[in-house]
């Protein structure tokens, strides 16, 4: 039987952070869904939102999620934290595989998304102040609530601060994710 583990949550929850030593442990392939556009379009995220919007995107997104979704193999995929703003893709990643929602604090998820890597490869943020972001992050959290809810599993993804907290982390997902298959 085929197993996808699909990550969930706002930008800056950990799911590429979490999901490439998830899928070492499970023994899995590891698919983050905004590598896998960048590479279907030649562009980056941050350049098809610039050149086309948000709206284009979003319908990549979806096309690529569909794609990876039917694709071979036990996997782990890190979805954008948008993903599952569309009704249909989480209609999908529910009935083909695991959801997890990974959840932070406002304020774990702001100390992430304030440095400078994670600015720069994050078109949503590139223009705002500290507290910008977390009040961004704040109403983001809020607005998208109800679609990151109907995820299969929640967790905290609070630790990944250090190599040793993102393995312990990686291993007690692995132990949820092998009771559901």
């Amino acid at each position: 039987m085929m197993t996808t583990v699909f990550l969930i949550g706002y930008m800056g929850c950990g799911k590429t952070t979490l999901g490439e030593p998830l899928a070492r442990v499970l023994g899995w392939r590891f698919v983050d869904l905004d590598t896998y556009i960048e590479q279907q379009c030649g562009m980056t995220a941050k350049e098809v939102f610039q050149h086309y919007g948000e709206a284009h995107f979003r319908e990549l997104e979806r096309s690529a999620l569909r794609d990876v979704a039917a694709s071979d193999g036990n996997k782990v995929v890190a979805c954008g934290g948008g993903t599952p703003l569309r009704s249909e893709n989480m209609e999908l990643m529910n009935s083909v595989g695991i959801t997890v929602w990974l959840r932070a604090s406002v304020e774990r998820i702001t100390s992430r998304l304030v440095l400078p890597e994670q600015r720069a490869k994050r078109p949503l943020l590139n223009d705002m102040s500290d507290e910008q972001i977390m009040e961004s992050v704040r109403k983001g959290l809020e607005a998208r609530r109800k679609f990151y809810e109907q995820a299969q599993l929640e967790f905290d993804s609070t630790f990944l601060e250090s190599e040793q907290e993102i393995d312990d982390s990686a291993h007690r997902l692995a132990s949820l994710i092998k009771q559901r298959v």
